[in-house]
């Protein structure tokens, strides 16, 4: 059971939102359009899948794919939704329930290009963070692509800065400010000095009425973890879906969500 606003939501009622949702983000697809030439005969990974809302963008251009998500509920929609191709058909389509900081049903540099979409990484510790980004190197081959969403601690100092909250129209400002004291109350031990200090932070936001905890990482922190086992990485803008190609791009971007496109070594 689940609590949002005050009322109680089943499983089975998570599961249906989920499965509304069908946008990809601007970044999504500016990467789906970005390797168009290469899709047809690269094997996928989706991560936490959830209720199917990139496997109706993916799973159909790509030669294999293979959906997985810690919810069996999630899965089971999936599956009802996305059934397997023909069998005279060259593609294929699988969806599994598996836990990304274990994913050993899989064999070394299995897939082509793996996604986690949706800031799933940002739901995990800072230790199981590094445990899936070694379990993603680990089953991706070399030279193949990791694309995932995460939140940034850049764009959540200005959230964190009353004074930034300050509009020309009263009723903007009066709701800011109330979300901005909601914001604070939930993050009672954390200032916004300290904020600016930190690599990454664990925070309560608006996400789940401020009931979940979602890691918040700053960039460059974000490519130190990746430098061990990943090259080439390109960041995007969440809004825009532009790539963030200069420091001084990068510096400026005030987003909540940053994307990370990454070569597999």
């Amino acid at each position: 059971m689940f609590e949002h606003n005050h009322q109680v939501y089943t499983a089975r009622e998570i599961v249906q939102h989920y499965s509304q949702l069908c946008q990809l983000q601007p970044a999504e697809q500016t990467i789906l359009d970005l390797l168009r030439d290469e899709w047809a005969s690269m094997k996928m990974l989706d991560i936490g899948v959830g209720g199917g809302r990139t496997t109706q963008h993916f799973s159909g251009i790509v030669q294999e794919y293979v959906g997985i998500d810690y919810s069996q509920e999630m899965i089971t929609a999936c599956q009802k939704h996305f059934p397997p191709f023909s069998a005279s058909s060259s593609q294929s389509r699988v969806f599994a329930v598996s836990d990304a900081r274990d994913m050993s049903q899989f064999a070394d540099n299995s897939f082509d290009f793996i996604l986690f979409s949706f800031n799933g990484l940002d739901a995990l510790s800072h230790l199981d963070r590094l445990q899936v980004l070694q379990e993603v190197s680990r089953i991706g081959k070399s030279g193949g692509y990791f694309f995932f969403s995460s939140h940034s601690l850049q764009g959540l100092e200005r959230e964190f800065n009353w004074q930034k909250q300050i509009r020309f129209n009263l009723l903007t400002t009066y709701v800011n400010l109330v979300m901005w004291g909601i914001l604070r109350f939930f993050n009672r031990s954390i200032s916004l000095q300290q904020l600016k200090s930190s690599n990454y932070e664990i925070i309560r936001d608006e996400s789940h009425n401020f009931r979940l905890k979602q890691y918040y990482v700053r960039p460059q922190e974000q490519l130190n973890q990746l430098k061990a086992d990943f090259g080439k990485v390109t960041m995007y803008s969440w809004k825009s879906g532009l790539e963030l190609a200069t420091p001084q791009e990068l510096s400026d971007n005030i987003d909540m969500w940053l994307y990370y496109l990454c070569k597999i070594k």
